[in-house]
């Protein structure tokens, strides 16, 4: 089936700060963070050159609870989610503009130094995100 048009964002990456969680005037909360992926490209020595790309996140309702809960600055994670547009003016009258990842899945990974609690509490926030995200998806369908 041919698709007309895509929004597929998938990334694995590091948080740059510990995760925000705020509530939303309509009762439900967001969570945003922001992700560093490291891009490579090769060098006219022959050698390669790193650059970080960094992306804002935003994580809506209980995935973002969990989120905001079990992860910190440095830990690495999966994102699959949507890109989303947005402009506005500002207050002088200039228009700015922003793309966001708004994510619909968010996988905890595991580094060599996650820097986060016991083995445990990591499994148990896996689970109840993955419960979460389970939740989220039924109330879309």
């Amino acid at each position: 089936m041919p698709y007309a048009s895509l929004n597929r964002v998938t990334l694995i990456g590091n948080l740059t700060h510990d995760p925000e969680l705020r509530e939303l005037p309509s009762g439900g909360s967001v969570c945003h963070i922001r992700v560093a992926c490291n891009g490579r490209r090769r060098t006219l020595e022959g050698g390669y050159d790193t650059k970080p790309n960094y992306f804002d996140v935003s994580v809506f309702g209980a995935p973002g609870e969990s989120v905001h809960r079990y992860l910190q600055k440095g830990r690495p994670v999966a994102i699959d989610g949507r890109l989303e547009w947005s402009e506005w003016e500002t207050a002088d009258g200039q228009r700015r503009q922003s793309v966001t990842i708004v994510a619909s899945d968010v996988q905890f990974l595991r580094g060599a130094d996650s820097g986060a609690g016991s083995s445990d509490e990591l499994a148990a926030g896996e689970d109840e995100l993955l419960a979460a995200q389970g939740a989220e998806a039924e109330l879309v369908a």
